[in-house]
């Protein structure tokens, strides 16, 4: 599940021909076919299947080091309710249960198990089945007249936890909360974050190289989109193009754009806008692999760019890679953020979040923002030890917005190493070259 934006691939090569015909061979000419596309997006290649999938013992091994966290945290228990991306994380199901309670359940000393509404039983041992539990999950499941977390309560007592406290997903409902907390009072419901985020934030060699093909092929698809840009095309023009792009490569993504004053708003606007000649343009977002998002963004002008559109695309490139040099294990978090904001101030675009109105990077990984955050003064409330550590992933995207006028941001994925940091994508060179 991606935090930000949600993902698509109603996009289709029938789209992109009836909305470019001319790039078509005939109107009679089948849509799937590629010489129905333009050029770019007809030549590229396949990145599916390029990372193997994770495996049970993997997934073991995350819950093993969530019941280690659980114990450092003095947590007996989590509790991961619907549409919960951790659940994908740990066990490899997606508990969509929408009104009804569906939860994994993962005690630090006892078997993980399920709470999942009666007539989904049959569904819940077939989800199950290929992941890490296999044919012995443990299924509790309640009728319709019946409470789903009175259940859940006793599922925690018949496994020794009667007192402590349990942690619930920090995105779980409200209503679910609330209700566990009435049917278990001897329990002390606290957030989950400091065992979910404990794992999660920390990637192993798998999950970089998700991310790293995810960021090759977003720009991939960048790239062919902006080779196959004409003037007067729209916003809605180009979402069927990156449809039909991603259609290509074999994986699920998107990607907005915004153009000229639009911009200046770092995630621009829903309204239909029209490419000219001259105008900056900004493509956001990214795709997926084997469940890991990217999330880049690339600027560039159709056309000729203006001095300052150059003069301020070389500040925000500067900012990233100062944002780069600053990442090394054992550092505060706030001081990518205060490298990059730096070379921004002293350039004239400030003071503080004036015209780079945003942190400079957000966590990445199942979920396109997540835990840990490149700012200073985290306001999120769990104990976050706010250091680098090597295995942290984040977005490095500094930004500048100038109302009125427009903005330029360059985003690309930075991955915390033993001794400093990497960019997973070739970094942009210039608006002129932007893909070099």
């Amino acid at each position: 599940m991606l935090s930000r934006r949600s993902f698509f691939r109603a996009s289709t090569v029938a789209a992109v021909a009836a909305a470019f015909p001319t790039f078509a061979e005939s109107a009679d000419e089948t849509a799937g076919k590629a010489s129905s596309l333009p050029a770019p997006i007809a030549a590229l290649p396949s990145f599916a299947g390029r990372v193997k999938p994770f495996t049970n013992e993997e997934r073991l091994a995350r819950i093993e080091r969530a019941k280690e966290l659980m114990a450092a945290n003095r947590i007996d228990a989590i509790v991961l309710a619907n549409n919960s991306t951790s659940s994908m994380y740990f066990a490899d199901i997606s508990l969509n249960g929408g009104e009804r309670l569906w939860a994994l359940v993962i005690p630090a000393k006892a078997k993980p198990f399920v709470v999942c509404p009666a007539f989904e039983n049959a569904r819940a041992h077939e989800l199950l089945s290929t992941g890490p539990f296999g044919s012995d999950a443990d299924v509790l499941t309640w009728q319709e007249d019946e409470s789903p977390f009175a259940l859940l309560v006793r599922g925690l007592r018949d496994r020794g936890v009667t007192t402590g406290r349990v942690g619930l997903d920090e995105n779980m409902k409200f209503v679910f909360s609330n209700s566990l907390a009435q049917a278990g009072p001897q329990l002390t419901f606290v957030i989950a974050t400091p065992v979910t985020a404990g794992c999660r934030m920390i990637k192993d060699a798998h999950e970089v190289e998700c991310v790293r093909v995810a960021g090759a092929a977003t720009l991939a698809v960048y790239e062919a989109v902006y080779r196959s840009l004409r003037e007067g095309m729209t916003t809605t023009d180009v979402r069927h193009l990156v449809g039909a792009a991603y259609d290509k490569v074999g994986l699920p993504g998107e990607a907005s754009l915004n153009i000229g004053t639009f911009t200046a708003n770092p995630h621009g606007s829903r309204q239909v806008q029209t490419i000219r000649e001259g105008t900056i343009l900004m493509m956001d977002d990214g795709c997926v692999v084997e469940g890991y998002t990217s999330d880049i963004t690339r600027t560039f002008v159709l056309g000729k760019p203006t001095d300052k559109m150059r003069s301020v695309f070389g500040i925000v490139q500067r900012a990233q890679q100062a944002a780069l040099a600053a990442a090394k294990p054992g550092l505060e978090l706030s001081s990518v953020d205060g490298a990059a904001r730096k070379v921004i101030v002293d350039a004239g675009y400030g003071p503080g979040f004036t015209y780079f109105s945003h942190r400079v990077g957000h966590g990445l990984g199942m979920d396109m923002h997540e835990w840990p955050y490149l700012v200073r003064n985290d306001m999120f409330g769990w104990d976050l030890d706010p250091r680098l550590q090597a295995g942290m992933m984040f977005s490095d995207e500094p930004g500048i917005y100038i109302p009125g006028e427009f903005g330029i941001r360059l985003e690309d994925e930075l991955h915390i190493t033993e001794n400093g940091a990497e960019l997973l994508t070739p970094a942009s060179p210039s608006l002129d070259s932007p893909f070099g």
